[in-house]
């Protein structure tokens, strides 16, 4: 074995860079968060061939020391922390000291700063380390050139231009997203890309998402002692095909941590399902003591001192949110307030010429109809309003203050039904015994699986037994599926407790059990309900937590503006 020895400096540099320089991206995240660190409000990106002949990052902000140029290019140097304790509660998004250094050593960097109330700045060449006057109106700007020029083999290992510039503009939004009091502006190949105002979170959220995601998503803010919860987040209605739509910053870090990415998942875990992913904009914060950031060179890694409590308040704050009850902003998203148009209409339900019968039909139509609002003022309609009519016995048209609202009566009375399947299994539901009990045939393995997960059953609200070789009889059900079709429920249900089975297993499965159950209860396209029985569906969306999706992620219901139906007509033109 050769003999030990001390590694060059440069050397030195080149292995890190391997972990804080893994592409342009990369050199541009490092440099804008030193700029924020340095107080800037204006930051100027500009990139050449995807990032990769050149990097041009100038900020407004505090400025270098012409004695301290030398020190911003050397290893471990840094003056965001100076101790152990500093350490333990930086604040900071830099402080390792180590990413000037590391990107010198492959590539050719400059940087140019002047102090406020400085005469003139000063340009610092990182290869010689040379420094003379130079012209700049304040602030600092740094210049990154031909990365990668002296390790060829890192160099090939890099995409196309336009991959690694779109990992650089990815870069350039997350630092964004975390502060809308900076303004942005990313030009690439001298084309301007990005183009962002300092404001408020939510101008920053709506200017670099779409329209949809606006309209799509809920407003998160929670606080628990130390932890505080803001952001957006979307319901399944937008949800992606790919993760590439979230976003979590932890004291204005963008981080990729396994708790927090675990409690999203489970809070929307009983809203979407499938290989669908959500779409967020999450912000928590918290006494930097309880997180610790000194995890990997990159900085995208975090380390919760007291995990599980942050998961648990992550995952209840976000519930809590997608399971809010239907309010009048949901029903007429992109309004704040009904145009002056909508607000001049009086919802009038017209009360019906013939009785109707309620009791018998569903057991949403119990509630009874809808008082008639003769004397209604403006603004008094419920959020999704008062049917008008059904449409070819699938969708339910109903107008509130702001225009029209179109409501899937099945996926609305599925989701209606599975939520009271879940509070009913709590406390075990209620049974209703058939007058005339259901024989069903059934295959060998059917009547297997009752036998064998009977006392599953039992806890659902079933009463079944074998009542030949081939043949099973259903004596009960739980009440709110009575008008279910009973055959097609047994057998669905019979299927998944054979799939997921009765013990532990069944347990976690629960949802998936009761979402089947619902399914199958809730009331089929091309059925006719009337007027008072369309209300009362309406009225038990609202009252109805998570009724904006049925139990498989898809949307309940669609509301359609007096503007956006003007529009349709070209009505004001």
């Amino acid at each position: 074995m050769p003999a030990i020895q001390p590694l060059a400096d440069l050397l030195i540099s080149q292995i890190a860079a391997g972990e804080v320089v893994e592409r342009p991206a990369s050199v541009v995240k490092e440099l804008l968060e030193n700029s924020l660190d340095a107080g800037a409000r204006t930051i100027t990106v500009q990139l050449a061939e995807g990032g990769v002949r050149q990097i041009r990052i100038a900020d407004d902000g505090s400025g270098i020391p012409r004695e301290e140029l030398p020190l911003a290019l050397a290893r471990h140097a840094t003056s965001k922390i100076a101790s152990l304790e500093d350490l333990e509660n930086v604040a900071s998004l830099g402080f390792r000291g180590e990413a000037l250094a590391s990107i010198a050593s492959v590539a050719r960097v400059s940087i140019t700063s002047r102090l406020r109330g400085a005469p003139h700045a000063w340009r610092i060449d990182a290869a010689s380390g040379a420094i003379a006057p130079a012209a700049l109106g304040g602030g600092t700007v740094i210049e990154v050139d031909d990365l990668y020029f002296n390790t060829p083999a890192r160099r090939k290992f890099l995409k196309r231009e336009h991959t690694e510039f779109a990992h650089c503009e990815e870069a350039c939004r997350r630092i964004a997203l975390a502060h809308p009091a900076v303004a942005f502006q990313v030009q690439h190949n001298g084309r301007s890309v990005l183009h962002l105002a300092a404001g408020e979170a939510a101008r920053r959220v709506s200017d670099l998402f779409d329209e949809e995601f606006a309209a799509q998503a809920r407003p998160i803010e929670a606080v628990a002692g130390s932890l505080r919860l803001s952001g957006y987040a979307a319901l399944p209605a937008y949800s992606r095909a790919r993760g590439d739509a979230q976003y979590f910053f932890v004291n204005g870090r963008f981080v990729r941590d396994k708790v927090l990415a675990h409690a999203v998942r489970e809070a929307y875990a009983d809203i979407l399902h499938g290989q669908r992913h959500p779409a967020y904009v999450l912000f928590l914060e918290l006494d930097p003591h309880g997180v610790d950031v000194n995890v990997h060179p990159a900085k995208t890694e975090v380390r919760f001192r007291e995990g599980q409590a942050v998961h648990q308040f992550v995952f209840h704050a976000l519930q809590r949110a997608l399971a809010a009850p239907l309010s009048h902003a949901d029903a007429a998203p992109g309004t704040q307030t009904p145009s002056p148009a909508v607000t001049a209409a009086q919802p009038f339900q017209q009360t019906l010429a013939v009785e109707q019968p309620l009791a018998a039909y569903f057991d949403f139509a119990r509630q009874g109809a809808p008082p008639a609002m003769p004397e209604a003022q403006a603004g008094e309609a419920p959020p999704l309003g008062f049917a008008l009519a059904q449409l070819h016995g699938v969708y339910i048209l109903a107008q509130n203050a702001a225009g029209l609202v179109l409501v899937d009566m099945h996926a609305a009375h599925e989701r209606i039904l599975y939520e009271k399947l879940k509070t009913a299994l709590d406390a075990r539901p209620a049974v209703q015994p058939l007058l005339v009990p259901v024989v069903i045939s059934a295959s060998g393995e059917e009547i297997a699986a009752a036998e064998a997960h009977a006392g599953t059953l039992d806890r659902l609200g079933f009463e079944l037994a074998a009542a030949g070789p081939h043949e099973l009889v259903v004596r009960a059900v739980p009440q709110a599926l009575t008008l279910a079709r009973i055959p097609d429920l047994v057998r669905a249900l019979l299927a998944d407790l054979e799939k997921f089975g009765a013990s532990r297993a069944a347990a976690e499965q629960r949802n998936e059990l009761l979402a089947t159950m619902a399914c199958h209860g809730a009331v089929r396209a091309h059925r006719t309900l009337s007027l008072p029985e369309m209300n009362a569906l309406l009225r038990q969306m609202e009252a109805t937590e998570r009724a904006d999706q049925c139990n498989h992620g898809r949307p309940t219901w669609t509301p359609l503006s007096m503007d956006e139906l003007d529009r349709l007509f070209l009505r004001g033109r």
